[in-house]
Parts: structure tokens; sequence; C-alpha cells
């Protein structure tokens, strides 16, 4: 049963990249927004939509509750296209799954913005919510491929000029080494339906507009991971992305941050969005919620001492 729907997924997504080769920036960008859509509404929650550190952003809250945590999160799309309506159903079903809000941010995209843009916004963002006094112990920042790049480099800006640390950070499937070198970009090449290696250098190479790609703040793989909170990341065993993983958690664990790595059996590029239809989706989502809660906990109890 769980085969026969990752295969659905998977042909869906090839069916969809046929009919899209030819398409402007401008109609990737309207294609992936209409992609949540295609789930229908969100469940469970209240939909707000707003301004963070003068950003739009969307937030989340399950119904009849007022959490005290939120999870601050960064939308993928290779920081040229995604949008908080993008990630409505995926964000709405973290913020169940959690029992938090979640605030989708909507930073500044390339090629109009190129970097440090969006590490600019991500890092004003969070000390907006501190600014707007949420305790740091009641944060949590996470984001989907480009997304969980950008929570990484959130991270190490914000640790870099001060600020206390969330209490945790999540990265689905993310991208955290922009200079696509790793081995994993040549041998899932073939099995992943999201991702060529071609299009994400392109795409890396458009949103650093002439910088280098070795910049910890555009790859933080690369970077100091000294002093980060604890961390979760998934990542699906047919990703090109993968190594962008096993690499990050092995050099944050090397610095002593409490970094954990689930790899999915044969789940594809941020598999978590197709939950509607996806159990192994369902299944992660619930996997970060919980992470999510046990971490506020964790800290809420450390602040106590």
């Amino acid at each position: 049963m769980a085969d026969a729907a990752i295969d659905l997924v998977i042909d869906m997504i090839r069916q969809r990249a046929l009919g899209g080769a030819d398409k402007t920036l401008d109609e990737r960008r309207a294609d992936m927004d209409a992609m949540s859509a295609a789930f229908g509404e969100p469940q469970g929650v209240t939909r707000e939509e707003g301004t963070l550190a003068g950003r739009p952003c969307q937030t989340f809250t399950p119904l009849d509750t007022t959490p005290e945590e939120t999870l601050l999160y960064f939308h993928g799309g290779g920081y040229v296209m995604g949008s908080p309506t993008s990630h409505a159903n995926l964000t709405a079903r973290l913020a169940t799954a959690a029992g938090a809000r979640v605030v989708s941010l909507e930073y500044r995209m390339a090629p109009e913005n190129p970097f440090p843009a969006a590490v600019d916004d991500g890092l004003a963002a969070y000390k907006a919510l501190l600014d707007q006094g949420c305790a740091a112990e009641k944060i949590a920042i996470g984001g989907d491929s480009a997304g969980g790049g950008l929570t990484f480099a959130t991270l190490l800006s914000a640790r870099d000029k001060g600020l206390p640390m969330p209490a945790a950070a999540i990265g689905l499937s993310p991208w955290t080494d922009l200079t696509c070198t790793s081995e994993t970009y040549k041998s899932r090449a073939d099995a992943d339906p999201m991702i060529t290696t071609q299009g994400i250098s392109e795409i890396a190479g458009v949103y650093l507009a002439g910088k280098p790609a070795t910049d910890p703040l555009a790859s933080p793989l690369l970077g100091d991971l000294t002093g980060l909170p604890p961390m979760l990341l998934q990542v699906g065993d047919a990703e090109v992305l993968l190594d962008d993983s096993r690499q990050f958690e092995a050099k944050a664990r090397a610095a002593g941050v409490d970094c954990s790595l689930q790899v999915w059996d044969r789940m594809i590029h941020v598999w978590h969005a197709f939950f509607p239809m996806l159990p192994e989706g369902e299944q992660a989502l619930v996997q970060l919620g919980d992470f999510l809660k046990k971490s506020w906990r964790q800290a809420a109890r450390a602040q106590a001492i």
C-alpha cells in the first residue's frame, strides 16, 4: 500500500515536470502556490495573514487553543519560488502535530533579491519574535529544502550576533550545501523526481548572484556549527540532497550539537508535502511534532533550574 502511494506521487511529479519545462519563473511560482490548494483548505487551524519584521507572513494556530510555543517556518523552493501559500497545508499540519502556532514567513527571493536577503529576513523575523516577548525557549525554527538551509543559516547568524538560541530546529530535506558537489547529486539523480543536478546548480547560481557558495550563510554545512540548538533532520533515501543531511548531521554532532537524522526509505524530496495521500508524509510530520513538543518541554525545564 505504501509503495503504491509513493509510486503514484512520483508519477504525478514526473507528469507535472513534463508539462512545465518551458514555463517562466512567474508561471512556476503560480504553479507552486496552487500545489497546496490541490489538497483543499488547511484543516484544524485558524489562518491569519500579517507581517513580521516588515515581511508578509501567515500564522497557523490549532483550533480552540492559545499555544505559547511558536515555530518560525521557512518554505522551500530553491530561494526563487514558494510562499506561505504554497506550503499552507504542510505548515497547518505541523501546527496541529506540534500543538503550536506556526508563523510562515514570506522572505525575499532571488533573482529580485539574491543572497543574503533571505538570511537577513530570517534573522529579522527571529529577532522580531524575541522583541515581541516570545521567550527563546518557546521558539523553534524550521523549514524544508531551501527553507531548511535558511533555518540553519538563520541560526548561525543569530548565534554570531549574540542572540539566544531557540529551543529546537527542524530540517525537512534541507539544502545545506550550495556547492552541489556531494556524491548523491550523481548517485540519486535518476531516483529523484523533484531535483536535477543541473537544475539545482543553476538555481544556486541565481540565488548567489556571484557570491561564493562557500559562504556559511549560503551553505551552512561549511560553517562552524558549534552552539546550535537540538535539531531533527528528515531526508528521503531517494533524494539528490541526501548527503546534504548526512554530512550536516555528522558535522553538527562533531561540534557537540544534539542532532538526530532520519533517513526514510524510498522517500523523495519533501515528501511531507504529500501527507494527505502519502502515509509516510503524515508519519514524518507527526514525528516532527513530537520532537518539537519534547524539545519545548526540555527547554522549559532547563530554564526553570
